[in-house]
């Protein structure tokens, strides 16, 4: 029987690919793993045991999927960050420096249970859950 463990990757299409980068490295703390050559168009980003791949729209790799996302028809409602354990305030201090719009923290249920956590959104409108691990 197949048993799933955990999210290997995803795959965020974009046309703001620096925006991305700044949100992701710099305001969630991801790192960049691999970058392929400009034509072909992904970037690849380590959120701890898994990975955020953000392919340029106008690349090679990025016209396969069609058109652009945009706020109104995104290609994923949204997929949740876990991150080391942070105060609540502390997690949201550190979004607004970035420049991030926060919201409320709301116990949800996860992989891991029940537990707080809250949504943002990136440059291109993709909806990001920040959940705390333990």
């Amino acid at each position: 029987m197949i048993e799933a463990t955990g999210i290997d990757h995803i795959v965020l299409r974009t046309t703001r690919l620096t925006e991305m980068l700044e949100f992701y490295v710099q305001v969630l703390g991801c790192q960049i793993e691999r970058e392929t050559e400009k034509a072909l168009g992904l970037t690849q980003l380590r959120a701890g045991n898994a990975l955020i791949d953000l392919v340029d729209v106008e690349s090679n790799l990025g016209r396969k999927g069609g058109g652009a996302p945009t706020h109104q028809g995104n290609n994923m409602d949204h997929f949740c960050l876990q991150i080391k354990p942070l105060e609540e305030v502390e997690i949201c201090r550190c979004l607004e420096a970035g420049g991030i719009e926060v919201g409320e923290f709301t116990v949800r249920y996860g992989a891991g249970g029940f537990g707080r956590s809250l949504y943002i959104n990136d440059p291109e409108g993709n909806t990001v859950e920040i959940r705390c691990a333990g």
